[in-house]
């Protein structure tokens, strides 16, 4: 018997913001398999998506940015009733105690270091969303 279309399961949503370019194809490439996975380049572009589209299941977030840095993008998409409780996971070079505990405190479930390896960030957003 086959599942009416509106009854299948949707793909799960990712909010990637990553400047990097090269990183930001990767993750997109390799996570798009599974979920559906719409890029920002900025904080401020991931801020303006997230507004118009709340609808996301895991903020995969740069913290080192030009402008709004992924902190802020974390705190501002945090105030939108729909993304308070999505999971975030960090994605950057700053490895201090320090930063780990303000990407904490910033809501982060998971604090990835760069350079990266892609299995660890795949396995990390798996449990993040449930999968």
């Amino acid at each position: 018997m086959t599942v009416p279309s509106t009854q299948r399961a949707r793909k799960k949503r990712i909010l990637v913001a990553e400047d990097d370019m090269a990183i930001a194809t990767l993750l997109a490439r390799v996570l798009g398999r599974d979920y559906d996975v719409v890029c920002a380049e900025t904080g401020t572009q991931a801020v303006e998506i997230a507004t118009r589209d709340p609808h996301f299941d895991l903020l995969l977030l740069d913290v080192m940015m030009p402008g709004m840095d992924g902190l802020r993008v974390a705190s501002t998409l945090r105030a939108l009733p729909q993304l308070k409780s999505a999971p975030i996971i960090f994605l950057t070079a700053k490895t201090s105690p320090q930063d780990i505990i303000l990407g904490i405190k910033h809501g982060a479930r998971h604090y990835i270091h760069k350079p990266f390896k892609i299995d660890d960030v795949v396995a990390k957003v798996k449990r993040a969303v449930g999968d």
